[in-house]
């Protein structure tokens, strides 16, 4: 497989999503799926209620087409182990994504699926992907990036796994909270991993997936870079949070995951020390979380805010590239 199958792939899944979106927008809008805001998010953002949503279901389709389609031109059957693994991430993550727009969009109910609800379909869906994972060969070790050394889990590494997708969906869903901000970082990570699998040798399904992945976002940031006039939604976030996780996992990649998706990390650990601070302390750390939140409210522009977490997360990346590579 040369670069060429590969930029042919982000070129499919590019043009579909951007043939697919000036349809599936309007679309949308005259259902009206529009996005409710929280009142205890920044004021500014009160402008972009009504804004179609579930644009991930674009985002979803665009990938699986994309990647089955490239896949089967190298092999017969494209259903292979790894790739059945990825999709019932992406698919259960999706669908469960989707039903919690549902309830906030049409059912008018602005928080969705409780959190106990959207934890436990993370959680069957994760321990569906274990259980498929485990039919094949396994390593239950952890690769540290950049020494050589390897970490072994032993009976931990089930808990690992399924700890590794509740959490990465969650972070990608938390960073979710401007135009841009989660499609062009997880560009830069899908990216990376794409990189990773094609030029290490890793499985070719993940590498065609992960560039896959790649073209459907960058198709979507055209419509979705400020002012968007389309968000994924939690059907597109949570998804993709799961593929990734999925992607790390299989590739053995788990820890460098923390480095490539830094940015997901650390907006996640801005809500969890806020929280933690305010309940022991009775004091915020931060104006608000996420910590994106934080910078608008400092009264960065929101295409600040977005252009300087998508260098962090491209440093990061190339960080994440330089360890498993080069060191």
């Amino acid at each position: 497989m040369n670069q060429y199958f590969l930029l042919i792939t982000i070129g499919i899944a590019f043009l579909i999503t951007v043939l697919a979106s000036p349809v599936v927008i309007p679309f949308l809008r005259r259902l009206k799926f529009g996005q409710s805001i929280r009142e205890e998010g920044p004021k500014s953002h009160m402008k972009k209620t009504g804004t179609p949503t579930m644009g991930g279901l674009m985002i979803i389709l665009s990938i699986i087409i994309t990647s089955l389609y490239m896949y089967s031109r190298i092999v017969d059957n494209p259903f292979t182990r790894e790739m059945n693994l990825i999709m019932v991430v992406l698919i259960g993550y999706g669908l469960l994504g989707f039903l919690d727009d549902f309830i906030k969009v049409v059912l008018k109910r602005n928080l969705g699926l409780t959190s106990k609800q959207k934890l436990i379909g993370q959680l069957a869906v994760a321990v569906l992907f274990y259980v498929i994972l485990r039919t094949g060969d396994i390593s239950t070790a952890l690769s540290i990036p950049g020494t050589g050394y390897q970490l072994e889990l032993g009976i931990l590494y089930p808990l690992l796994v399924v700890v590794i997708i509740v959490g990465t969906s969650n972070a990608v869903n938390l960073t979710d909270g401007l135009d841009g901000l989660v499609s062009g970082n997880a560009v830069i990570a899908f990216g990376a991993f794409g990189i990773l699998a094609w030029s290490v040798n890793g499985p070719l399904e993940v590498a065609i997936f992960a560039l896959a992945v790649v073209g459907a976002l960058l198709g979507f940031l055209v419509f979705n870079a400020h002012p968007a006039k389309v968000f994924m939604g939690d059907t597109g976030s949570l998804a993709l949070g799961g593929a990734l996780a999925a992607i790390a996992i299989l590739m053995q990649l788990e820890v460098l995951l923390i480095i490539i998706g830094g940015i997901f990390v650390i907006e996640t650990l801005s809500v969890m020390l806020q929280v933690f601070s305010f309940k022991t302390r009775g004091k915020r750390i931060f104006l608000m979380s996420p910590l994106h939140h934080h910078y608008e409210l400092k009264g960065w522009s929101e295409w600040r805010v977005v252009m300087t977490f998508w260098l962090a997360g491209l440093i990061l990346a190339m960080l994440g590239l330089y360890l498993e590579v080069w060191a």
